[in-house]
């Protein structure tokens, strides 16, 4: 069999998985703290699910065609902010996606406006002692490099806690297997929908 044949029949196979008991109609937006888990569980949660996971800092680093930390040194938090809000505008557009954001996304209005619109979101809370020992495993978090961690940190949950509050969905985030948040996750998202009208039902 030639490789585009192969190609082919690899394209087509039949996926064997088992259906989802949820099917979301809009997208399902992770907020939280760095090191909160949302691209770790973001990933997950999408194969459980069988929906598309998109990371937006890679989608505003693919837009601007710079890191996330050059973003920030070179035109500052505003401009990132900026390019943010149009990213997850866009994504929130388009086809149901499990999405997980930065850690200061939904504490822009409009964003959390246009969550609140057309998706459902998801803030993983997770502690103090729990986000330094995630944090501490990389070197590459902007905000971080402005001081003690613990203590930026601190000031972040003070700041962000009660916005994250807001989100229509919590679920805590502990030191546990990866697997067993996803459980809480999809339990939580199963009680949200059941109690939440579809997309089409909100046009009627």
């Amino acid at each position: 069999m030639s490789q585009i044949n192969m190609d082919a029949s690899m394209r087509f196979e039949k996926d064997t998985r088992p259906l989802p008991d949820l099917v979301p109609d809009r997208s399902i937006v992770l907020v939280g703290l760095m090191g909160a888990g949302k691209s770790c569980i973001g990933r997950y949660l999408a194969q459980r699910l069988r929906l598309p996971f998109v990371d937006s800092d890679s989608e505003i680093e693919n837009a601007a065609g710079c890191s996330i930390e050059d973003i920030f040194e070179l035109y500052g938090e505003t401009a990132f902010r900026e390019c943010e809000r149009r990213v997850l505008t866009r994504l929130l557009t388009g086809r149901p996606h499990i999405i997980a954001t930065g850690g200061g996304a939904f504490m822009d209005p409009e964003t959390r406006a246009q969550i609140s619109k057309t998706g459902a979101s998801l803030w993983l809370k997770a502690d103090l002692d729990v986000l330094l020992k995630r944090v501490s495993r990389r070197n590459n978090r902007p905000l971080l490099k402005q001081g003690d961690p613990k203590e930026i940190l601190k000031t972040l949950i003070e700041k962000r806690y009660p916005v994250y509050e807001q989100a229509n969905i919590i679920v805590e985030s502990e030191d546990v297997p990866p697997d067993e948040t996803v459980n809480r996750v999809l339990s939580a998202l199963k009680n949200h929908f059941e109690d939440t009208p579809s997309l089409t039902e909100d046009k009627l």
